[in-house]
């Protein structure tokens, strides 16, 4: 006797096939709402005692027990900013050069080889950037923006203070480094589905290639440079390991791009083992829900955007 399989029901097949993705996005959503509760109920002594000063004061110390997220704050957004503004141009062009001025023997394995910088575990760059770059950067930009941009408007104040290396434009720095290879390939992926009917088209009428390439295809991939720079601007949010050796830890906030900072993440890499008091850790914890929400806001905004866009 011939044994019934599945494929003698495909309706069957269908209906698990239909009810496990039913279940894995429920979990997913489960998972997400978990951890935020565990966020709120962890951060709730700091939200109960600072209230609304928490998310706007500047003090930190653990020893009287003032906490505000302010500082880790701005320094979380303003290197994640200096990130995307210093690798979006170049992971345009270098995506460009690939997909349309590379020969193809050539292409392949500079794309493989830039690939493989995102599997570059995020210790390694933060090392880089502390024993390598930070020394280079600060006996040459630094020292070189000291004494030309010092009297200029708006420069001078932005780029000016001791060269020390690490600070918040060398976080953004290293953090630009991080966040190429995925801008990179996404942009990439995204010039490769443009019709090559469209280039033959443009090219027919007499349209030189730097003509497609800036009226034709850039245009055309405007939603995907979006979301790519989106989820770049995620992974730079919440990275910390590469922060940590770079940023140099202040709890403060300054005008100059020089001076040392913290973050969200690299506040609680270096705090979260020594904290002993329990609103100490549950200020900490209140930096992570204040990290979780600012990336969720991110991401649900531009998948909203994304939608208008296709729309």
């Amino acid at each position: 006797m011939r044994a019934i399989s599945i494929v003698d029901f495909p309706w069957q097949g269908d209906t698990l096939f239909r009810r496990a993705c039913f279940i894995s996005a429920g979990l997913i959503s489960v998972l997400m709402f978990c951890i935020m509760l565990s966020l709120v109920m962890g951060a709730y002594p700091a939200l109960a005692k600072f209230g609304l000063s928490f998310f706007t004061s500047t003090d930190w110390n653990p020893v009287t027990e003032e906490f505000g997220a302010l500082n880790a704050l701005y320094g979380t957004v303003v290197s994640s900013i200096i990130a995307v503004a210093l690798a979006l141009p170049v992971g345009i062009g270098v995506a460009i050069f690939l997909s349309e001025l590379c020969p193809a023997a050539i292409s392949k394995p500079l794309f493989i080889a830039i690939e493989l910088l995102a599997a570059v575990p995020s210790i390694i760059y933060g090392m880089w950037g502390l024993f390598v770059f930070a020394p280079w950067f600060s006996d040459g930009f630094q020292i070189w923006a000291s004494e030309h941009l010092s009297d200029v408007p708006v420069l001078g104040t932005i780029f000016t203070g001791p060269p020390m290396g690490v600070g918040l434009l060398t976080s953004g720095i290293i953090l630009a480094f991080m966040i190429l290879p995925i801008l990179t390939s996404l942009i990439k992926e995204a010039l490769s589905t443009v019709p090559k009917v469209l280039r033959e088209a443009t090219y027919g009428i007499g349209a030189t290639q730097f003509e497609v390439i800036v009226k034709v295809l850039l245009p055309a991939i405007k939603g995907p440079i979006f979301g790519a720079l989106i989820l770049a601007l995620g992974r730079a949010l919440g990275e910390t390991m590469a922060i940590t050796f770079v940023i140099g830890g202040a709890q403060s906030i300054d005008a100059s791009l020089f001076m040392p900072a913290t973050s969200i993440s690299a506040s609680i890499a270096n705090q979260f083992n020594e904290a002993t008091g329990d609103m100490h850790i549950s200020a900490l914890i209140g930096l992570g829900l204040v990290l979780f929400m600012i990336t969720f806001v991110v991401m649900g905004t531009a998948r909203v955007m994304l939608r208008r866009k296709a729309k």
